[in-house]
């Protein structure tokens, strides 16, 4: 009785193992996560949504006058305003938006917020030199820049002569 047990449980076994999804891993870490958001089946702004799409816009580009990142906008319509998507209300996403109005910001938003990263981690290094472990950081954020920088060129979001430089990286957050 036991031996039938433990060839199910190994089997089993076996089985999860085979049937977990084949994700591609993260980039620098060992995770294979495959959590995220579900976007809603239907595509149309839901009934109760009494918000017209011009409403929409105008939100946007006020946040976007203020300060705000596109993520940060659409947070903040999602957990304020009950728009879920802008997209679903308006017909163009929140960027093409600010890019319409002339609001779109230079640098793309994941390339900015690494920048930062290494900025900081650079200034942490200025005065803890022997922070191994802060160094290797750096070379990895500093390599997650240069893709993100070489995929941006490729869809001409950024100009072909743009080059990430750690001397004047500080600038480019400021």
């Amino acid at each position: 009785e036991m031996c039938i047990r433990d060839r199910y449980q190994r089997r089993v076994r076996v089985l999860f193992v085979f049937t977990t999804p084949a994700n591609m891993g993260r980039m620098h870490t060992p995770g294979k996560g495959i959590s995220g958001s579900a976007l809603p089946y239907k595509r149309t702004p839901p009934s109760w949504l009494k918000i017209s799409s011009k409403e929409v816009v105008e939100h946007v580009t006020k946040l976007a006058r203020k300060g705000m990142t596109p993520s940060q906008i659409g947070v903040i319509l999602r957990d304020s305003h009950g728009i879920a998507q802008v997209k679903n209300v308006t017909g163009n996403k929140i960027l093409r938006i600010l890019k319409a109005s002339g609001l779109a910001p230079s640098l793309p938003e994941d390339l900015y917020f690494l920048i930062k990263k290494g900025v900081s981690v650079r200034k942490h290094l200025d005065k803890h030199r022997n922070d191994k472990d802060s160094k290797y950081r750096l070379r990895l954020i500093e390599s997650r820049i240069h893709r993100l920088s070489r995929y941006y060129k490729k869809a001409k979001k950024l100009p072909p002569t743009w080059k990430y430089d750690s001397a004047t990286a500080s600038a480019l957050v400021a």
